[in-house]
């Protein structure tokens, strides 16, 4: 009888080819499967750094555009009367003269000091979303903000408007007052937006309130006052600020 024996050492370095061949081979469409799927991943990243790299430049060049940009300025100016004295002719009459830009709703209003009057020269600033105006008197460096007065002072367009039949010719008009009075300092201007806090950044700034609004206040005699000429609609307005 002939037995056949079998070598266990050949037998498992046998298993141990074969098991290493079924580990390192691979199957071909699962390898495309992976690679598909990589290749999608790296794509959408890909598209998505893109995205935001776009999105930066486009508001970031707006932003450059926005504040770095030439401005575009409108002048204009009007001779003023008292209304009792409407009938003397134009050059006899005291002028103001003011160059305005607009943009974001936004008026903002130079007036460089009169010739023939007394006027100090200020930065007016009208914020209509905000419904905040302030004034920058230059010659004492110091702003004073109070409520937007809608009733004198045009929207946006309609004060381009103005500027521009302006542009034509000499205009004549009339002069009212506003009588405003000084009531506290305001530490936090950041609260009253962006162009607000450009404009007065570094400097005082006090809150105001019109005279007529306040009670009790008689003692006109110990205060430190000052005048603003300048126009937003149709006519002149004296602008009297009063510190106590």
């Amino acid at each position: 009888m002939v037995k056949i024996a079998f070598n266990s050492a050949l037998a498992q370095k046998a298993l141990g080819k074969e098991g290493e061949v079924l580990v390192t081979e691979k199957d071909p469409e699962t390898a495309s499967v992976y690679s598909n799927e990589n290749s999608t991943g790296r794509c959408l990243l890909t598209l998505l750094g893109l995205a935001f790299i776009l999105t930066g430049l486009i508001v970031g060049g707006a932003c450059v555009y926005r504040y770095f940009a030439p401005k575009k300025l409108y002048h204009g100016g009007m001779h003023f009367s008292e209304l009792d004295t409407e009938s003397r002719e134009p050059y006899y009459l005291p002028r103001v003269d003011e160059e305005v830009e607009i943009r974001d709703n936004v008026a903002i209003i130079n007036v460089p000091a009169p010739q023939f009057a007394q006027s100090d020269p200020a930065a007016i600033l009208h914020d209509f979303d905000r419904k905040l105006t302030a004034y920058l008197d230059l010659s004492l460096d110091t702003c004073f903000v109070i409520p937007l007065n809608t009733s004198v002072v045009m929207p946006p367009q309609d004060l381009l408007d103005l500027f521009m039949q302006l542009m034509t010719g000499s205009y004549k008009t009339y002069l009212i007052h506003e009588d405003l009075v000084v009531t506290e300092r305001i530490d936090d201007i950041a609260q009253l937006g962006f162009y607000i806090y450009t404009l007065c950044d570094d400097k005082d700034t006090y809150r105001m309130q019109r005279r007529n609004e306040l009670i009790g206040l008689q003692k006109r005699s110990v205060e430190t006052c000052f005048t603003i000429h300048h126009f937003e609609n149709k006519f002149v307005t004296e602008t009297k600020i009063c510190k106590a």
